[in-house]
């Protein structure tokens, strides 16, 4: 098993470098740079204007000495002012060193965000935490409420409560966030009043009841049901085996042969359906975090992508890729764990 781990973490190095690297190089396209060159001199620049920032900032050096200086492998140097000849940072709002250095990725430096006028890292990492805690309240529903929906609709194929709850995954999985956290917002928002406190809130009073459960009830209704739907399948094939047929002739009750032999193999295909889940949250809060504007990771990844924040975007992409060869990875384990047949050579 560790050595398998350790050539998965390798390949996942590998993946991840080819993955910034195309990210990279289409958000430093030419009309990426000119978009920021002029936010960052004047709306009606001349073109040499224009090109002396982006020279002036290292925008025209080597694309990979620049991709290299960006992870921290290759050090930045200073911009020089033509004027003076004095080495001045980028952007003066960040108080970048001017000065020959290692600052990239791996030391911690993930840029300068022009649109939030700070470091990347003071802007992400709160958005990260924020978001974070929106998917520990979405999985703390979603999971148990699609294992409990699936495991009572297979235990019983083909009965009315079989099809009553696959009915009810079905429309969940087909019905979009944007959908459905509309006709929430509606409901209980404007209609009952109930929950008429906004998730905008959330990030600066605290999390409450009123403010940070619709965008919890949108995101967990539209996963519930997907995995309902696996858990269930999964179910309806395990109470088909040979062994429950024995343990139900050895006399078991129906419900002690659901728990002690049928739900532990019946959640083998769920768990890495569910695990799988971490990195379509991740960015799945885009569209829920923009329309209840929770501001979180989606947010963000929102804000750079319509704003041109070239930082931003990078490390935000970064953190997407991490998430998503970690939570396979974890997934591949707990697999092996779950299931005694797998073997890791």
């Amino acid at each position: 098993m560790l050595s398998f781990i350790l050539r998965r973490f390798g390949t996942m190095i590998l993946t991840m470098l080819c993955l910034t690297m195309v990210v990279f190089f289409l958000v430093n396209l030419e009309p990426n740079l000119r978009k920021l060159s002029i936010s960052q001199t004047n709306m009606r620049a001349t073109d040499e204007q224009i090109e002396s920032w982006l020279v002036k900032n290292g925008y025209r050096d080597n694309f990979l000495l620049r991709y290299g200086a960006w992870l921290g492998v290759y050090p930045k140097r200073p911009n020089v002012d033509p004027e003076t000849g004095e080495a001045v940072p980028r952007f003066r709002y960040c108080d970048e060193p001017a000065e020959v250095r290692y600052s990239g990725v791996i030391q911690g430096d993930f840029g300068c965000s022009t649109k939030f006028k700070t470091t990347v890292s003071r802007k992400l990492f709160p958005a990260l935490a924020a978001t974070g805690w929106l998917m520990f309240y979405v999985m703390l529903v979603m999971v148990p409420g699609a294992l409990i929906t699936g495991v009572l609709a297979g235990m019983r194929e083909g009965s009315r409560t079989d099809r009553t709850l696959s009915v009810a995954s079905i429309a969940s999985t087909a019905t979009p966030e944007y959908v459905s956290g509309i006709i929430f917002t509606v409901v209980f928002a404007s209609w009952l009043g109930w929950l008429n406190g906004s998730a905008a809130t959330a990030t600066r009073d605290g999390i409450s009841f009123y403010n940070f459960t619709l965008p919890v009830m949108t995101m967990a209704i539209y996963g519930m049901g997907y995995i309902a739907r696996m858990t269930r399948a999964s179910m309806a094939e395990v109470m088909t085996a040979q062994y429950i047929r024995t343990a139900r002739l050895k006399g078991l009750s129906f419900g002690a042969v659901v728990v002690k032999h049928a739900l532990r193999n019946a959640l083998i295909a769920p768990f890495t359906v569910i695990m799988l889940q971490f990195p379509w949250l991740l960015t799945g809060v885009v569209i829920v975090e923009s329309m209840f504007r929770y501001q979180g990771f989606g947010y963000t990844l929102v804000q750079a992508a319509s704003n041109n924040d070239i930082d931003l975007l990078l490390a935000c992409s970064l953190v997407s890729v991490i998430v998503v060869l970690l939570t396979q990875l974890l997934s591949d384990i707990g697999y092996a764990f779950l299931n005694p047949r797998i073997r890791v050579s």
